[in-house]
């Protein structure tokens, strides 16, 4: 492969730290490299130095002649004046950029919402950011550097992004470089994964799965990591391994040493425990939401919503940026009241929200850490362990030194921590995530993922960070044209029938058959199939959790005693089949409405 960019002996130092030192690497035709390491250690810092845009204090960086490089940085840099469609095509005549099916598909995949004409000073910080990365794409570039690319996209803005960096050159053409703390796009584009820490890049072959595992093996056999941050790898590690074993198929070492780093550890969450503590802490009751709308004036955000939330669920909730999740979660929170239909609590109920805009932290802005930490609880348990705050606070990456810090002078990344602490501390038993992998690295949204593990009750979230979806939820649910379905084939699901969506949305006007279609039926048919197909789907979850009761009453058999097996076999045969029966009614009724 053909040599595109050298770095030779790289030293960057500040009066006050030396970020990298002596580090020498370089770029191939066709390499696909994804950058990981903790806030702070210099992964932006490292692509603005390859692309040019800040020098060394020593080393240099050299280009082969003509190559070209784009870099997508973190720092806003459009011109307020300008409009969306001149800051992503310029002067280009618009037949030549409209004639362009690669220009056509990143104005669709990302900005096909923004109207062309309008300023870029009249957009909002994440429209500024997609506007930015569509300027960059539509570029022609041997070499594209992307600073978290991912952020202010949803999950369908993310796979096309994906879709788009994996086709965008030929095999063994062109150069990505990307920072990103999203650990499935990470999987999807990278080939190989540079990790920065300690002043130095270190390589690993593979995506993000790939690293995780060679990064374990090196840790185990140097013994060079404490142990909780390898036990902790080592958990993500299985989790990969059991939940999505192709991750593991892109590195060519052999998958039998994760299977023997593994072997035991056990599963991330026991589930029949989780559940038994949240019934203990909840009862029976949590949140019952009952053919709820919400309507602001003449616009209906959402209608006929039905979701009876169970202690110790954890759901997720997908949909496209303005679909109604902030809605949906100020129903269940309770700092909205729905236009019509009714929310009904249990008595016990406590809810506690992590969300945007750190409103945990708006009391404590020139307080300390730990003035703060003092007017909660002395203790907190955790996988049946009395830990501190201050102890907590350590395992969520914070230094001692922090705890004399002013919260006002934490980071971004920090703030969302302390925020996640502090609401952990106030002892909620039904927890609302709303964007919690903002502004944290790979390793801390492991320490996080290793909290929810042992918290004792319903948990959820709203994000578009897939992995982090796929790793912490049980279940997935999305809202789609106003009202909410629960999807059994998860993200997949969700993608395919936004991409269907979509479709009918853009299918011209034609003649059509006399037998009514999706397009044919009136509001009230819509909604009545839509309640249907949510009786169906309560039905299959109450059939699901009678099955899996079986299942463990036939673990605790006596295996001897032949006619209570038998009877349990026959039980257990008897719910297959309703399950059966149901999903064929649900498959019928979604035939009904297009999806």
């Amino acid at each position: 492969m053909a040599h595109l960019l050298g770095a030779e002996e790289l030293h960057l130092e500040y009066p006050n730290r030396i970020v990298f030192d002596s580090v020498t690497l370089g770029l191939e035709e066709g390499d696909r490299i994804g950058i990981v390491g903790r806030n702070g250690d210099g992964k932006s810092t490292l692509l603005r130095m390859l692309a040019g845009t800040l020098k060394p204090t020593s080393g240099r960086v050299t280009r082969r002649n003509g190559v070209r490089m784009g870099l997508l940085d973190q720092s806003d840099t459009l011109d307020p004046k300008q409009t969306v469609g001149g800051a992503v095509v310029g002067t280009t005549p618009e037949y030549v950029w409209a004639s362009d099916p690669r220009i056509r598909d990143i104005i669709h995949g990302l900005i096909s919402d923004l109207p062309w004409d309008k300023t870029i000073e009249e957009l909002s910080g994440g429209q500024r950011r997609r506007v930015a990365l569509a300027a960059l794409l539509v570029g022609d570039w041997d070499i594209v550097a992307l600073d978290e690319p991912t952020n202010h996209l949803d999950i369908e803005g993310i796979t096309w992004l994906a879709h788009h960096l994996k086709n965008r050159w030929p095999k063994n053409q062109g150069c990505l470089l990307v920072v990103t703390h999203d650990r499935w796009f990470l999987d999807e584009v990278a080939l190989d994964t540079w990790e920065v820490h300690d002043r130095i890049v270190e390589p690993f072959e593979g995506g993000y799965a790939a690293y995780i595992l060679q990064r374990v093996e090196r840790d185990r056999q140097a013994a060079a990591v404490e142990a909780k941050r390898q036990n902790l790898l080592r958990k993500e590690l299985a989790w990969l391994r059991r939940g999505a074993p192709a991750r593991t198929s892109k590195p060519k070492f052999r998958i039998e040493a994760a299977n023997e780093l593994i072997a035991d550890v056990p599963e991330p969450r026991n589930r029949l425990e989780l559940s038994r503590l949240a019934v203990a802490r909840l009862g029976k009751d949590v949140v019952d939401l009952l053919d709820v709308g919400v309507s602001y004036g003449n616009h209906e955000v959402l209608h006929d919503v039905t979701w009876r939330i169970a202690p110790g669920e954890r759901s997720a909730v997908l949909g496209a940026n303005g679909a109604g999740k902030s809605t949906l979660l100020g129903l269940i929170s309770g700092t909205i009241a729905p236009s019509s239909g009714r929310v009904k609590r249990g008595k016990t109920v406590r809810v506690a929200e992590l969300d945007q805009q750190f409103s945990a932290l708006e009391d404590f802005g020139t307080k300390k850490v730990r003035e703060v930490l003092a007017e909660y609880h002395t203790s907190y348990t955790i996988d049946g362990k009395d830990v501190t705050p201050a102890q907590l606070l350590e395992r969520l990456g914070f230094a001692r030194e922090h705890l004399s810090a002013t919260v006002d002078e934490l980071s971004g990344g920090q703030k969302r921590r302390f925020q996640l602490l502090l609401v952990l501390l106030s002892e909620p038993n039904v927890l609302i995530l709303d964007e919690p992998s903002n502004d944290v690295d790979t390793d801390m949204l492991a320490v996080l993922e290793d909290l929810l593990d042992s918290w004792p009750g319903t948990l959820i979230v709203v994000s578009h960070d897939r992995y982090f979806v796929e790793r912490v939820t049980d279940q997935q649910y999305a809202i789609l044209d106003g009202t909410l379905r629960h999807l059994p084939g998860g993200v997949d699901e969700y993608l395919r029938l936004r991409e269907q969506e979509e479709t009918r949305e853009e299918t011209p006007a034609s003649p059509k058959p006399v037998v009514s279609t999706a397009h044919e039926m009136t509001g009230g048919e819509r909604r009545a199939l839509h309640k249907e197909l949510s009786s169906i789907e309560r039905k299959l979850d109450k059939v699901a959790a009678q099955i899996e009761k079986i299942h463990r009453q036939m673990a605790q058999a006596d295996q001897s005693d032949y006619e209570h097996v038998l009877e349990l076999d026959t039980a257990l045969r008897s719910e297959q089949a309703r399950t059966e029966e149901l999903e064929e009614q649900w498959l019928a009724v979604s035939e009904k409405l297009g999806e």
